[in-house]
């Protein structure tokens, strides 16, 4: 894992397209601006793990159903 310091304004890129810049800082909390294209998914950890989790289970469901 890479670890970054930054303050706020500053921004990180990923690749050619995608950059994540620090909008505010309030305390234990960080608020990150994400430009990424349209074809790329941005979700928290916790939505993108229910999202797999979801999924999984549909998969399951077809399996039993054929």
């Amino acid at each position: 894992m890479l670890v970054l310091s930054r303050m706020r304004d500053q921004t990180i890129t990923i690749g050619d397209d995608i950059e994540i810049t620090i909008v505010d800082v309030r305390g234990d909390k960080v608020r990150l601006g994400i430009s990424a294209p349209a074809h790329v998914a941005v979700h928290r950890k916790e939505v993108y793990d229910s999202i797999k989790e979801a999924q999984k289970e549909e998969q399951k469901k077809e399996q039993k159903s054929e």
